[in-house]
């Protein structure tokens, strides 16, 4: 026991001397703060999302729509691990990384991610899993545009599809760059900026998400219901949510789960994280009220749903600016999601003619949709917002409201077409090869007996 003893202490000793000293080291605080960020977004898709989504739909529908969502979670992440997490964040071309880190190939404990601020990091391993999180809840946000009336394989066929040529490329455009450490003078950054995505190259400013998450399922949800068609019924039956408490519930840890997808997406426990923190706060319960107010004006009555539509509305506007704009920036930003969302799934949606069951385009399409044009105005410093950082100045460099607009809307653009096109190629696959809509017999009978021979309530 003794000679083991020793052997331990021996190899850990020798690993102290061969390692490093100048490397920097996890920030016990901020590993602490992502453990709970990642939770929490977990928490955000199961069982948050499954019950906000659930309670949405009709009694014989509850269990499909809560399998759609738990078993495209556990798909996701397993791919991510897989490949997902090399073609990423990993260094290729523009749009696509590498398949150096597949299979998490050369990823140990001592390895690293960098964060926002140079000479920080945090553990790789816990980089990895907290973007799972958000591959994996992206895909599934989808499931709420063609709840009722698609098959479950047809689901997790076109998830794979969608996740490996939608999602996958766009957080790489979004998000890969080689951190602030590579930026230590003008040519360095030059240099560095060229390795980094296509919409990062353009100056577009995405904090947790409008784009890569938000503006991407949404528009992938609308190709979605117009490919597949509307619900059997809809628009001459009442297609009633069977339990608007559920709903409620699943909104309330949406809410309390964003925290740990926004304030988590600063990958460290300071001062900017309050300030995300403050901001996700606010944006979502203006947003809340501006829909109530809208709903009350409009139809005599405000509702439940309404002010729980209203709430991740705001969550989702506020995503992208969240760590760019000031509190009063975030207010308004929920105060226009709140009403431009709440036109856009009753007014658009009439107009327009489609059937997205749960309102995935209305509230995170054109919801992110604002939250990224509008983190181009209000993360200005003249509007209270904290600016763009400057990493070679090491400063907050001069803003220009009208250029970062434009960059933003590089990155709308780019996730619009990007997004429509592979869905559109992506269902159409699905639907050649097992089709992707249950029989009318099933629809009718719901999925729940139909696709799973199993029931969310005793009969």
């Amino acid at each position: 026991m003794k000679s083991l003893f020793g052997f331990i202490v021996l190899m850990g000793f020798s690993g102290l001397l061969a390692a490093d000293p100048s490397a920097p080291v996890p920030n016990k605080g901020d590993v602490a703060w992502m453990i709970v960020a990642t939770v929490l977004v977990i928490l955000m898709i199961i069982p948050g999302l499954a019950l906000f989504y659930g309670g949405m739909v009709r009694a014989k529908n509850m269990l499909s729509v809560l399998m759609q969502v738990f078993v495209t979670f556990a798909l996701i992440a397993v791919l991510w691990a897989i490949y997902g997490y090399s073609l990423a964040f990993t260094e290729g071309n523009a749009f696509f990384g590498g398949l150096s880190k597949i299979f998490l190939k050369g990823i140990t404990p001592d390895s690293t991610a960098a964060t926002f601020s140079k000479g920080v990091v945090v553990p790789e391993y816990l980089y990895m899993v907290f973007q799972l999180t958000f591959a994996a809840i992206t895909p599934a946000l989808i499931v709420g545009a063609f709840a009722e009336r698609v098959k479950f394989g047809a689901v997790l066929m076109f998830m794979v599809l969608w996740f490996t040529f939608a999602y996958l490329p766009i957080a790489h455009m979004v998000w890969y760059w080689a951190g602030p450490d590579a930026y230590t003078d003008a040519a360095a950054g030059e240099k560095a900026l060229a390795t980094a995505g296509f919409i990062f190259q353009k100056g577009a400013l995405d904090f947790a998400g409008g784009t890569v998450v938000h503006i991407n399922a949404g528009i992938a949800g609308l190709v979605g219901c117009l490919l597949i068609g509307k619900r059997i019924g809809y628009g001459r039956e009442v297609l009633k949510p069977h339990s608007v408490t559920m709903t409620m519930i699943g909104a309330s840890l949406l809410w309390v789960g964003w925290f740990g997808f926004n304030v988590g997406s600063n990958l460290e426990a300071n001062g900017v994280a309050a300030l995300v923190f403050a901001n996700t706060l606010l944006a979502t319960a203006a947003a809340a009220l501006a829909w109530t107010g809208a709903e009350w004006l409009v139809r005599d009555k405000p509702s439940m749903l309404g002010a729980a539509s209203g709430a991740v509305a705001g969550l989702v506007a506020i995503t992208p600016a969240c760590g760019y704009v000031g509190p009063m920036g975030s207010i308004v930003l929920g105060l226009l999601a709140g009403v431009a969302c709440f036109w856009a799934v009753t007014s658009l949606k009439s107009l327009l003619g489609y059937d997205d069951s749960l309102d995935v385009f209305g509230v995170h399409g054109v919801g992110g949709i604002i939250g990224a044009l509008g983190t181009g105005i209000f993360a200005s410093p003249v509007l209270g917002g904290a600016g763009v950082y400057d990493y070679v100045a090491n400063k907050v460099a001069d803003y220009d409201m009208l250029a970062q607009v434009f960059s933003q809307s590089w990155g709308v653009a780019v996730t619009i077409v990007w997004s429509g096109l592979v869905s559109l190629v992506s269902y159409k696959i699905v639907d050649t090869v097992i089709g992707l809509r249950v029989n009318e017999e099933r629809e009718r009978e719901g999925l729940d007996i139909g696709e799973h021979g199993e029931t969310a309530y005793h009969q």
